[in-house]
């Protein structure tokens, strides 16, 4: 994976897109670029916490590609319509890789978030979304440690990922879980 990360931050179309953005709500550091250092900063946080060297290198990878597409997406557009930033960046992440779960991982990033929005508003959230996602995300350390590094950046309310990594633990036994916010 060390050599995937390496290739990706070399490409040149990672290097054009991670230059894109403003500040805004959620992202108060502007552009992709800013907001990856913070995710490294965090990441080696996590390291000191034990993760394993292959964890840490997935995470490396996640945090490399996860927005790097925002700047081709279609704006406001479903995560799982083809030119999201999200699908976007899966096509460019399966140059790199042929790790299916990692791919769905960098589709799915923020499902968490919108199922969070929905129950904010609403008092519930559409099941079905959840469920699939419990059908697709096969390592749920891994990405339960990656929404907790994008989710714990600047301007981002970590109580939200903690409420995912609650209702996650409901339906799958991880060992990774809300306090893990506290320590990044």
């Amino acid at each position: 994976m060390k050599s995937a990360v390496e290739q990706v931050i070399s490409d040149p179309r990672y290097l054009k897109n991670i230059e894109y953005g403003k500040p805004r709500p959620g992202h108060p550091e502007g552009k992709v670029r800013y907001h990856i250092a913070e995710l490294e900063e965090k990441l080696h946080s996590m390291k000191a916490m034990g993760i394993s060297e292959e964890q840490y290198w997935k995470l490396k990878f996640l945090i490399h590609v996860h927005d790097t597409f925002k700047a081709e997406a279609v704006p406001n557009s479903m995560i799982t319509h083809p030119d999201s930033h999200a699908s976007l960046a899966r096509n460019f992440a399966s140059e790199f890789t042929d790790d299916v779960d990692l791919l769905n991982m960098i589709q799915y990033h923020d499902v968490n978030f919108a199922l969070w929005k929905q129950f904010r508003a609403t008092g519930s959230y559409d099941a079905q979304r959840f469920s699939d996602l419990l059908e697709a995300i096969i390592d749920w350390e891994l990405f339960l440690m990656f929404l907790i590094l994008d989710g714990s950046t600047s301007g981002k309310d970590p109580a939200k990922t903690g409420w995912f990594i609650n209702e996650v633990g409901k339906y799958k036994k991880t060992f990774v879980d809300e306090s893990w916010l506290l320590r990044v």
